[in-house]
C-alpha cells in the first residue's frame, strides 16, 4: 500500500520536480538541506496526510512542492522582507512555469500564516502551513534530532487520529 501511494505521489509531482527551472531550487539552501528538498519533505507529507483525511491530496502535493518555488536567497538585508514576499514570489512563479488552480494558488500564497496576514481558505491550505512549519522546524534543529522526530510524529498522529 505504501508503494502503491509513493508512485501515485511521484505521478503527481513529476511534472513538476523534472522541470529545468523547478530543479534550480537544488543549488539553494533552505535550513540544512536544499530548497528543492524541503520542498519534497513538505509536499509528500502533505500529500499522505490529505490522502489519509479523503481531501484534495493531488493540491496539496502540487502546492507543497511550489510552495517556496523562487530563486531568491535570504541575506541579511532582505531576509524579513524577503520572507513575507516569498509566498508571492512562488504563486508568480508556478503561475508563469505551470497550470494552479485557485487552491493551489491560495496553499502556497498563505503557507506563511500568521507571518503573512491572508487567512488560508481550505484545509488543504492549513495542512500544508502546518507541514511547512514543521518540516522547516526539523531542517533548523536536526541536532536535535530525537526531539524533532518526536513533534514531527506527534504532529502526524494527532492529525491521523483526530482529524478523521
Amino acid at each position: 500500500m505504501i508503494e502503491k501511494a509513493r508512485r501515485e505521489y511521484k505521478e503527481i509531482a513529476n511534472e513538476i520536480i523534472n522541470h529545468e527551472e523547478y530543479i534550480k531550487l537544488k543549488q539553494i539552501t533552505h535550513h540544512s538541506i536544499s530548497r528543492y528538498d524541503h520542498c519534497l519533505r513538505v509536499s509528500y507529507y502533505s500529500f499522505m496526510v490529505t490522502k489519509f483525511l479523503r481531501l484534495d491530496y493531488i493540491a496539496a502535493t502540487r502546492a507543497g512542492l511550489l510552495h517556496d518555488f523562487f530563486l531568491e536567497t535570504y541575506n541579511p538585508s532582505n531576509k524579513a522582507s524577503l520572507l513575507i514576499e516569498h509566498p508571492n514570489y512562488a504563486v508568480e512563479n508556478s503561475k508563469k512555469y505551470f497550470e494552479i488552480n485557485k487552491k493551489e494558488e491560495d496553499i502556497i500564497r498563505t503557507h506563511m500564516f500568521p507571518i503573512t496576514p491572508t487567512l488560508p481558505k481550505y484545509i488543504e491550505s492549513w495542512i500544508v502551513c502546518i507541514t511547512d512549519d514543521i518540516a522547516a522546524f526539523v531542517e533548523k534543529y536536526s541536532a536535535y534530532k530525537y526531539k524533532t522526530c518526536y513533534l514531527a510524529n506527534f504532529y502526524f498522529i494527532f492529525l491521523f487520529v483526530f482529524m478523521k
